[in-house]
């Protein structure tokens, strides 16, 4: 039994004509004939009873009818999901994201990408620094990766679609935000919360860097890989951290970011994925990200409520 003999069978049960259902399927009338006796073989129950005049179903009949209207639906639904497939409009795609990503670009990101493919499931992991984000990539736990290059692993294409600048994020009732910008020699007595060094993630690899050129190395109180976590320790006055602008998107009270004025620093932010898995959703992932980024030319900041201070010298921070 095949697809096309469901198909003739449906098309005389629904005419309950022989001559009819040959003239829907653009076929003569005596090889349908022979069709349906051929299945009717092959399953070995009479479908029809026929006469001279008129062609009705079996009780076998229908209830073969429901199953092959079932049996083609599916078959339908089989091919278009198989298209959609290999189109990447169908299936699943687990991608990770940054700390200041994860508050930033994500919301953004993933509602174009849903609204442009709902039947694609989207596993999002938030909030996995760089070095994790590439080990996940390269045992294919991720095939899409949102993370702060530079990256130099081999297997993995990456591909940089923003740069943007790295500010100090403060206490609030630290005695430093009364300035409206701040250079990092003069933060060499304070203590640091740092992102991992254990392999180090970019923004620690950063923060030493600018530190050991402002003169001074770093005193690192605590390290967290959580963004999260990090900017409520500095809300606690437990110390302050350089991060990426964007993460200002994080609201939570008692934190303040001022732009670093020297040395000026920047970061990037990227995507990554394997060489040699460059699939369709991948693709069109990677398409819908760079789109975004095109999109939003400058890093939207809503402001939060500002604090005395910020109100007394108008920053937007």
């Amino acid at each position: 039994m095949e697809l096309r003999h469901l198909r003739y069978f449906l098309a005389v049960a629904e005419e309950r004509n022989f001559t009819r259902a040959a003239e829907r399927l653009a076929i003569a009338q005596s090889p349908l004939s022979q069709q349906i006796r051929q299945l009717e073989r092959d399953i070995g129950v009479v479908l029809f009873t026929r006469t001279t005049r008129s062609v009705a179903l079996t009780y076998a009949g229908e209830v073969f009818l429901h199953r092959a209207r079932t049996l083609l639906a599916e078959a339908e639904i089989a091919a278009d999901d198989a298209r959609k497939a290999a189109t990447g409009q169908l299936g699943s795609l687990s991608v990770g994201f940054t700390g200041s990503a994860t508050y930033e670009l994500l919301p953004t990101l993933v509602r174009a990408y849903a609204d442009r493919y709902p039947d694609v499931t989207l596993e999002v992991h938030s909030d996995m620094v760089t070095p994790r984000q590439t080990e996940h990539l390269l045992d294919g736990r991720l095939a899409v990766g949102v993370l702060r290059p530079p990256v130099a692993v081999r297997g993995l294409a990456v591909e940089t679609i923003r740069q943007e600048p790295v500010v100090i994020i403060l206490a609030s009732r630290h005695a430093a935000t009364v300035h409206r910008s701040l250079d990092l020699a003069d933060l060499r007595d304070e203590w640091f919360i740092s992102y991992p060094s254990d392999p180090p993630s970019t923004m620690y690899s950063i923060m030493r860097s600018a530190c050991e050129t402002a003169g001074f190395t770093p005193r690192i109180r605590q390290t967290v890989a959580d963004s999260a976590a990090l900017v409520a320790l500095v809300a606690a006055d437990m110390g302050i951290a350089l991060v990426p602008a964007s993460l200002r998107h994080l609201h939570i009270n008692g934190a303040t970011f001022r732009p670093l004025r020297s040395p000026a620093l920047t970061t990037g932010l990227a995507l990554a994925y394997r060489e040699t898995d460059i699939s369709p959703l991948v693709r069109r992932f990677i398409d819908t990200a760079r789109t975004v980024v095109r999109s939003r030319t400058t890093v939207e900041t809503p402001t939060p409520p500002p604090t005395h201070d910020d109100e007394r010298y108008g920053i937007d921070f």
